[in-house]
C-alpha cells in the first residue's frame, strides 16, 4: 500500500481545499495518507514517503510561495529521484507558467509525473475543480 505525504502551502484557504480533496482521492484508492501544511513537515520526512502530493499556488510574478514552501522544495528536490510526485495549486493570475516551471524541475529531479502535468485550477476550486483533486489523489495511489 502506498504511503502518500500530502505537503500543501495555501494563503487564501484554495490550495488546502485542494490538498484535502487530493488526500480524500488517494484514501479512496486505498493508500495511507499524511496531509500537512509546509510549515508541519521536513524534507527529510516527507521524502521518507512512496510518493509525494505537492500543493502550492502561483504566487508574485508566477512563483512558489518564497518564505516557506520553496525553501522546502529546494531542500526535498535533491531526494525525488525515483519517487512518484503530483503537483496542484490554484492561481488568480498568468498562465500557468509557475506549474510548468515546478513540474520541469520535479521531472529533472527523476520523479516521476503523475498524469504528465500538475492541476492547476483559477482561485477556489469548484465542485469539478474539486473532482480533478479527487481524481489526482486516486491516480497516484494506483501509480
Amino acid at each position: 500500500m502506498n504511503q502518500i505525504a500530502v505537503v500543501y502551502w495555501s494563503g487564501t484557504g484554495n490550495t488546502e481545499a485542494m490538498a484535502n480533496a487530493v488526500a480524500e482521492g488517494a484514501k479512496k484508492a486505498g493508500a495511507n495518507v499524511e496531509l500537512r501544511a509546509v510549515s508541519q513537515w521536513s524534507a527529510a520526512e516527507a521524502a521518507s514517503f512512496d510518493a509525494l502530493a505537492l500543493g502550492c499556488p502561483a504566487m508574485g510574478d508566477e512563483v512558489l510561495e518564497e518564505g516557506e514552501f520553496e525553501p522546502f522544495f529546494c531542500e526535498l528536490e535533491g531526494s525525488l529521484s525515483g519517487k512518484k510526485a503530483a503537483l496542484f495549486g490554484s492561481y488568480g493570475w498568468g498562465d500557468g507558467q509557475w506549474m510548468r516551471d515546478w513540474q520541469d524541475r520535479v521531472t529533472a529531479a527523476g520523479a516521476s509525473l503523475c498524469g504528465n502535468e500538475g492541476l492547476i485550477v483559477q482561485n477556489a476550486p469548484d465542485g469539478d475543480g474539486l473532482s480533478q483533486c479527487m481524481e489526482l489523489g486516486e491516480a497516484l495511489a494506483r501509480m
